[in-house]
């Protein structure tokens, strides 16, 4: 009798400790989230419209690994967006232009091609030929103000303090178009700035909307990725690290996240009642390129879908999408995909380092 008592308890315990383990991750419950940011995020604004067929990557394979099909997510599969919803129980985020999606669940702002200033900016750099797309951060707040309406009424502010916002990656693009417009970075660097204070700007938007929980990306390791080190690739070893990525490029992408963390720590003084969190891209990403093994990657610099072949597989004028590209047959296996975006595998791990506090400053999940 004492012994079925004993089991019993242990079954208990077990169903105890279980039990705790899922309130740990329902306790935590969102309304909605709401996501802003380009390519990295973008869950298919710019695909409201139909498929544009001459953008790269809304042509196969891009989509293969979880839809089956292109969505116009710049990825294999999912971003990593979809793995928050997916976490905390909520659908994947339609895209702000769909015009017949429901947002009370959450919505995605996110466009590719998005930069943090607006087309002024650009057009006094000489640089309006770079910029091919119209959605900088004050669009896209524009964008998110005009679906809050059916969303939360007048009872916005409550709604959206219980919601979770993913505010970037911006300023990426932003350092393509000079990269890309013949800047060399450290010109790039001197508008670092500007772009940190217009992303500040938008928090301070988002507060004022009534957002607490607000996820801030800093910019990627862009050295490391297969584009750069195509296109700026030298034969002088001291341009590389001791993993064999650009410095010079590391380091704009460095600058700008420590002025990003500089403002982002004074935001939450001023602002107590927020959460404002730092996604440190930049140590996740290089982790994986330090470390590729540990995630389960064959290799961290060769593109999986691309051509050329060599240590990058990555052609300009054949990219991902393109004729003459094609998919390896285990995405998973690599960091990169298209060779300026990642695997869905790569997003999933970075997702994972976000929430638990790896690499995000203070945890998602708390």
């Amino acid at each position: 009798m004492r012994s079925g008592h004993r089991m019993a308890g242990a079954a208990a315990l077990v169903a105890v400790v279980c039990a705790s383990w899922a309130a740990a991750a329902a306790a935590q419950k969102y309304n909605a989230i709401f996501s802003f940011g380009d390519s990295i995020t973008d869950t298919g604004n710019l695909c409201t419209n139909g498929k544009p067929s001459q953008i790269t990557f809304t042509q196969p394979p891009y989509g293969e690994t979880y839809f089956g099909t292109p969505t116009c997510r710049c990825c294999d599969g999912r971003v990593i967006v979809d793995f928050l919803s997916s976490k905390f129980g909520l659908p994947f985020l339609p895209p702000s232009k769909s015009t017949t999606a429901d947002f009370k669940k959450g919505a995605n702002m996110a466009i590719t091609g998005a930069t943090a200033m607006d087309a002024p900016f650009f057009r006094s750099l000489g640089l309006s030929d770079k910029i091919w797309n119209n959605g900088p951060i004050s669009f896209q707040l524009q964008w998110f103000q005009q679906i809050t309406s059916s969303v939360c009424g007048q009872n916005c502010k409550s709604y959206l303090g219980n919601s979770l916002f993913v505010f970037g990656e911006f300023g990426g693009n932003d350092y393509n178009a000079m990269l890309f417009g013949n800047y060399n970075t450290d010109q790039a660097s001197t508008y670092t700035p500007q772009i940190v204070s217009t992303i500040a700007n938008g928090i301070e938007k988002l507060i004022a909307m009534g957002a607490t929980d607000i996820v801030v990306p800093g910019v990627l390791p862009i050295g490391c990725f297969p584009i750069y080190l195509t296109i700026y690739g030298t034969s002088n070893a001291g341009d590389y690290d001791g993993l064999g990525c650009l410095k010079k490029f590391n380091d704009l992408s460095t600058n700008h996240n420590n002025q990003l963390k500089t403002q982002i720590a004074s935001l939450q003084s001023k602002y107590p009642n927020a959460r404002i969190m730092y996604a440190d891209f930049y140590s996740g990403v290089y982790d994986m390129v330090k470390n590729p093994g540990s995630y389960g990657f064959s290799t961290a610099f060769q593109t999986c879908c691309g051509s050329g072949g060599g240590k990058y597989n990555y052609q300009n004028s054949a990219r991902c999408g393109m004729s003459g590209a094609s998919a390896c047959s285990n995405p998973a296996a690599h960091l990169s995909w298209d060779g300026i975006h990642l695997t869905e595998a790569a997003y999933k791990q970075i997702t994972d380092g976000w929430l638990s506090g790896a690499h995000c400053s203070p945890a998602i999940l708390h």
